[in-house]
């Protein structure tokens, strides 16, 4: 009788846990790679310049990457660096988001370059970034709270559960 408590406790924690691991969804902003890649910054002005980063350190993105926009012309990032720059055009709608595509070793994703209102002089080169670009194009981009709140809730009742049936079984079995 103990092994069958045993076994749904640990059933309903296992099962808890797969209904709560994180799940990878491509959203809008940002297409699910095994590279991660960036634009610095994410809004510029018409003239300005920005940094194309691909994280290479994981082995996702071995060869050139293609960098292809309708707002600046297509950079490549040769084999073995990680980040080029490139100049926006002038003629830049201001507000408009202009879709920016990194392709590597047959592989395809994009994110947004949103051009800032306004003409100003050329933005200043960006700085180099330095240590770990977390969530940048993983796994973990577009954690919802929602999402985060309602595992947590279901890990917690499934834990419940199993200790309220343990607890109530020992007391029918004379113990």
């Amino acid at each position: 009788m103990h092994a069958i408590r045993v076994a749904t406790a640990a059933l309903l924690g296992a099962g808890a846990l797969a209904l709560s691991a994180p799940v990878a969804v491509a959203t809008g902003d940002s297409d699910i790679t095994p590279f991660g890649f960036s634009v610095t910054p994410s809004t510029v002005a018409a003239g300005g310049k920005v940094r194309l980063q691909v994280e290479r350190d994981h082995g996702g993105c071995k060869g050139a990457v293609t960098v292809t926009s309708g707002v600046f012309d297509t950079v490549t990032i040769r084999r073995g660096h990680s980040s080029a720059t490139a100049t926006v055009d002038r003629d830049a709608r201001p507000g408009a988001e202009y879709r920016v595509t990194f392709t590597c070793d047959g592989v395809s994703g994009s994110t947004a370059l949103t051009i800032a209102g306004g003409r100003t002089g050329p933005t200043p080169e960006p700085l180099v970034p330095r240590g770990v670009h977390a969530g940048e194009g993983g796994s973990i981009a577009g954690f919802d709270l929602k999402q985060i709140g309602l595992g947590a809730a279901l890990i917690a009742g499934s834990l419940g559960t199993a200790y309220h049936f343990a607890r109530r079984r020992t007391g029918e079995d004379g113990a």
